[in-house]
């Protein structure tokens, strides 16, 4: 008996295979989504296509003109286009369909006109500015956000006019740069922001710049100048503010060095600022910070038992290093925590933790209204302190209340 050799059984292409050819309507390109569908269905559904004359494209490109999606909502479709806009760098304007239009089409051998039930909704999105809330306190800004480089351009020029004291300008740039932080998606054009409050002209100017260069040239100057970069490192120290800072730089000093070789009066404050500048410009970590709340813990523990120190500020909000740590002392009855503050700071500095401390006296009073007497924040009249640790706890800089 004659041995018959089994004949090859011949591989099917599959959808990331390339088109066979245009097809026999060169006018139709399809890309089929995968979510959803499935790679094996896609896979069938694909050589079915192709059996039909389709041309089927596995992977989308400029050349597609129909998107055939199953079981998916327009939006994701929209959002799954940008992506792959996105990634392959090509643009077009296909039309999004369900599958219900394709099933049609190979019912009929070829493609259906397509009727607005085939068609896939889409919302449509209004501007990024437009879906922002218009007060900052109803806004909520992201540890991580997608304009990184526009807010560092607008709160270089913040901090510059702030060091040239010109508060006006400094805070219309902080708020723009936070009106950015807050958008729910990155920055393409100007025109995405439309008519929005608290993105000024000059804001705007800078926003362009960085968006079509890369980089701002007027912000660039601004880093480069002597003057910004001295008052950036003379304000970084404990202690100094804009007025020493620039009093400073008129009397022609540049660096720490400049500072220590003419024997310049320094504070106690500045003093400890300057000998441990790299330390309290060390930005402190999570764990550094819930370990100083633990050592804090423990100090109210021994005056107070009952009280809780709270880890406050920035680290409440999630971020997960910060330039200081906020402490929160309460106590479960009110006046019990009375004179704790003062004990605690006195034990700490007793053990040498702590380098550099201010405090400020419980001012409040019970009152009708909700304004505290004298115009000031009800929080802001409690008893705080603001300190700084020795080296030993080297980036511990905190307020607690």
């Amino acid at each position: 008996m004659a041995l018959v050799p089994l004949k090859r059984r011949r591989r099917a292409p599959s959808p990331s295979d390339g088109p066979p050819g245009a097809g026999r309507f060169p006018a139709v390109v399809l890309c089929l989504v995968e979510k959803r569908m499935g790679a094996s269905r896609r896979a069938f559904l694909t050589q079915l296509a192709r059996a039909k004359g389709f041309r089927v494209d596995g992977a989308y490109s400029a050349a597609v003109t129909h998107v055939v999606s199953e079981q998916n909502s327009g939006d994701e479709v929209a959002r799954w286009l940008e992506q792959q806009r996105e990634e392959c760098g090509a643009g077009g304007d296909p039309a999004l369909l369900d599958i219900s239009w394709f099933t049609e089409s190979m019912g009929a051998g070829r493609p259906v006109e397509i009727e607005s039930r085939h068609r896939l909704r889409v919302t449509v999105l209004a501007p990024l500015g437009q879906q922002m809330a218009p007060y900052a306190c109803q806004r909520r800004t992201p540890l991580l956000h997608s304009n990184q480089p526009l807010t560092e351009a607008l709160e270089t020029l913040a901090e510059e006019a702030g060091f040239s004291g010109s508060e006006g300008r400094s805070l219309a740039f902080t708020r723009a740069a936070s009106v950015l932080k807050a958008l729910p998606g990155r920055l393409s054009t100007l025109e995405e922001l439309g008519p929005l409050p608290g993105i000024g002209e000059h804001s705007r100017r800078v926003i362009q710049d960085v968006l079509e260069d890369g980089v701002s040239v007027e912000v660039e100057r601004v880093k480069l100048s002597e003057r910004y970069r001295t008052m950036k490192l003379f304000t970084k120290i404990f202690g100094v503010g804009v007025r020493t800072a620039s009093r400073w730089y008129q009397e022609g000093l540049r660096t720490l060095g400049d500072l220590q070789e003419r024997n310049t009066k320094l504070t106690r404050q500045q003093q400890a600022g300057l000998r441990h500048y790299e330390d309290l410009n060390t930005p402190v970590e999570r764990g550094e910070a819930e370990s100083i709340g633990q050592m804090v813990q423990e100090a109210v523990q021994r005056f107070l038992p009952g009280a809780s120190v709270t880890l406050a500020g920035g680290f409440r909000r999630g971020k997960p290093h910060g330039h200081d740590v906020d402490l929160l002392l309460t106590h479960p009855e009110a006046g019990r925590e009375a004179g704790l503050l003062t004990r605690v700071v006195s034990w700490l500095d007793s053990q040498g933790l702590i380098l550099y401390q201010h405090s400020q006296e419980n001012s409040f009073t019970l009152h009708e209204g909700p304004e505290a007497p004298g115009g000031r924040d009800v929080l802001d009249r409690f008893e705080s302190t603001s300190s700084a640790s020795s080296a030993a706890l080297p980036a511990m800089r905190g307020g607690w209340s």
